[in-house]
């Protein structure tokens, strides 16, 4: 196999038993996972989980107290430089040149980070443009609205062109069009970077990330994509349908069907009855009471199968490591 090659298959991060302690406390305990090239990825916890201390780590800011991880190959113990310059970060609390206009402060970061003169110059036209920050490219940044900000700061972190992008809680403090346009930009990035996008807001990682690790008590609960998390939590795929059927027809029909394990069935408006379908295997009844209700003649009305949102998946994964006495 080439170098090449050799580099494209390897993951961007590679984490192993990755533990960090302070005096008094253990803020994450034997962490490790992989990020695949070109994947976006949401590290979801509640604040205090231990996102920020495992990103810190991926920086380069903070060392580990036991652990591997290495980054586009690189251990970020023993090659911490070559680590740098493959990664843009973007910190919670985004330290901002307040004093400097956007374009000096971007052109003063990318000489910062080793570019050349020419190299900074094209580097930062093209993250202005992408940040939508071309009209506000002469201002004070201490001027910006906190929306603006944001947008200067993945513009610092992706100055550099770097493989993988960390960005810890991006839309913190934003209002809601900020935060769709964050979202919507944190999406395009994807398609060319590597993202690692920490946050406790359950609908962010939901809405930009196709893939997610939840962290806990600084430990890992879940390693999965967002559909995989739904089928590994949906043991109850639940069904509800509007029928207008004879209710002692509908009943036969509910109790001895092999497929249905439970039901239950309340009455709607006019002739149609509501009925909420547990299956009694990982499966999708609604092709049965489709089919069902074509043969009798019965009007369905309505035949919907209840997904799980992220927010029902780590309330139960959460709930699960308490149970168990973590």
């Amino acid at each position: 196999m080439s170098t090449e090659q050799s580099t494209i298959d390897e993951p961007m991060i590679e984490v192993r038993g990755l533990t960090k302690r302070f005096k008094n406390r253990v803020a994450i305990e034997d962490l490790s996972f992989t990020v695949g090239r070109g994947q976006v990825v949401g590290f979801l916890g509640p604040n205090g989980a231990g996102k920020t201390t495992t990103m810190r780590i991926l920086s380069c800011y903070m060392p580990a107290t036991s652990g591997v991880v290495r980054v586009g190959g690189c251990n970020v113990h023993t090659r911490p430089d070559e680590v740098r310059r493959q990664i843009g970060y973007m910190p919670e609390n985004n330290p901002l040149h307040v004093e400097m206009r956007v374009r000096e402060y971007l052109k003063f970061r990318a000489r910062l980070k080793g570019l050349g003169v020419r190299r900074s110059r094209d580097r930062v036209d093209h993250v202005t443009e992408i940040c939508g920050l071309g009209d506000v490219s002469s201002k004070l940044i201490g001027h910006l609205s906190k929306g603006y900000r944001q947008r200067v700061g993945l513009a610092d972190a992706l100055v550099h062109e770097p493989g993988l992008l960390i960005l810890d809680e991006p839309t913190i403090g934003l209002d809601p069009h900020q935060i769709r346009t964050v979202r919507k930009l944190i999406r395009d990035l994807g398609k060319e970077h590597t993202v690692l996008v920490s946050s406790h807001i359950l609908s962010e990682i939901e809405m930009t990330c196709d893939h997610v690790i939840i962290i806990h008590h600084g430990k890992i609960l879940e390693d999965d994509t967002v559909e995989g998390l739904r089928q590994k939590m949906s043991v109850e795929r639940l069904v509800v349908a509007e029928i207008a059927a004879p209710r002692e027809q509908l009943l036969d029909f509910l109790e001895h069907s092999a497929e249905i394990l439970h039901f239950d069935l309340q009455p709607s408006d006019s002739d149609y009855l509501t009925c909420t379908l547990t299956p009694s295997a990982m499966m999708d009844l609604r092709p049965l009471v489709f089919e069902t209700a074509r043969e009798n003649g019965w009007q369905l009305r309505e035949l919907t199968r209840s997904r799980h949102s992220l927010e029902d998946i780590f309330l139960r994964v959460t709930r699960r490591e308490e149970e168990d006495g973590f």
